[in-house]
């Protein structure tokens, strides 16, 4: 299915991290010990449902315009300029939780706030495979939105998608629909696949991606991220449950951390394929791969490709990583490579003591 981002396309660019001074705050906010969800003094307990209005006036505060190619002149004469997308204040300093595509290839983004101010704001954290970012503001009474949790959805359940395009005068614009599937994947136009999406028929207008999409007890169950063309009514936002692990690894770090496994993949392209010489045109080509680390010690060299995962097969990185690291346990991964002698299987340990930014 054409699948339709909302604004530019990701770019597998990893920016630097705030450094020591982030690592005191570890996101203290409303998820401190992992309390999401827990209201009415119940931990885990769903909040009582409100109405719609109600819940925009919840939420509203807390969703942010994002420029990366400063204020556009007239948003009458630019209905959907490059670089312009909404955003979702996740901690009371100052971070802002969207899309990768939206802020690719830029460190500097302008910052719109629900009350019309404008504000600088620098991307600290990045992941092109989870199409997430990161800015940092700096900026006084901010409101910080409630997660939810994704796995506590229902299909046929009633959410609602805001956002806050081009800081147009008169705020957030607002949809309303129903969950109409959950643990959706699609493949995102840089090829690679977004795993663990919800689908939605509540429309995500352009503008509105890297916004919240919001259950009835005003917490936030997904970004909103891509909107399906050749079809109607069909949306689709990152499960705020994929996200939420990866969020301080991108404070700290400016990257998710993942396995170190020795080498680096590679997505299979029809440009890779003629630069490589390769004979197989889907999968994952292995480079730089590292002496003395689990993927040469599995019998993996560089331009091997990497076409399946314990028989799943792969098309891209993002397939590489969801299946390597969500299926078999702490069993070795069983990666079918073909190489210059031919198809072999290597066996990958999937517990790596390392971890490094991929």
């Amino acid at each position: 299915m054409p699948v339709h981002m909302k604004s530019r396309s990701p770019s597998p660019v990893l920016t630097v991290g705030l450094g020591a001074a982030l690592c005191s705050l570890l996101l203290a906010v409303c998820w401190a010990g992992d309390a999401r969800s827990a209201d009415n003094g119940v931990a885990g307990a769903k909040p009582k449902p409100m109405t719609v209005p109600e819940v925009v006036a919840m939420v509203r505060p807390s969703v942010v315009t994002v420029m990366s190619r400063g204020v556009p002149p007239s948003a009458v004469q630019h209905p959907s300029p490059p670089g312009s997308g909404s955003g979702l204040i996740v901690d009371e300093a100052g971070f802002i939780l969207t899309n990768n595509h939206l802020v690719e290839g830029v460190k500097s983004v302008v910052v719109g706030l629900h009350n019309g101010r404008m504000t600088p704001g620098r991307v600290v954290g990045r992941d092109f495979l989870l199409d997430l970012a990161v800015i940092k503001i700096n900026a006084k009474d901010l409101v910080a939105a409630k997660l939810g949790r994704t796995a506590e959805l229902q299909i046929g359940e009633t959410v609602v998608a805001i956002g806050n395009p081009f800081a147009l005068k008169g705020g957030s614009t607002v949809t309303v629909g129903v969950v109409s599937a959950l643990d959706r994947s699609i493949l995102a136009p840089n090829g690679e696949t977004l795993y663990d999406l919800i689908q939605t028929d509540a429309a995500i207008n352009p503008g509105n991606s890297g916004g919240p999409l919001v259950d009835l007890s005003g917490q936030v169950v997904g970004i909103n991220a891509a909107v399906a063309t050749a079809a109607q009514a069909i949306s689709y936002a990152i499960s705020i449950d994929a996200a939420y692990p990866h969020i301080k690894s991108m404070l700290v770090r400016g990257a998710v951390m993942r396995p170190d496994l020795g080498f680096v993949p590679v997505t299979v392209t029809p440009s890779i394929v003629a630069s490589f010489n390769l004979e197989v045109d889907r999968g994952v080509l292995a480079v730089q791969v590292e002496p003395s680390k689990p993927a040469a010690e599995a019998g993996l060299s560089f331009g091997d490709v990497i076409t399946a995962i314990d028989n799943i097969q792969l098309y891209n990185i993002s397939d590489f990583w969801h299946v390597f690291l969500r299926t078999g346990g702490e069993a070795p991964a069983q990666l079918t490579v073909y190489g210059k002698n031919g198809q072999f299987t290597a066996p990958l340990p999937r517990a790596p003591s390392a971890t490094a930014p991929r």
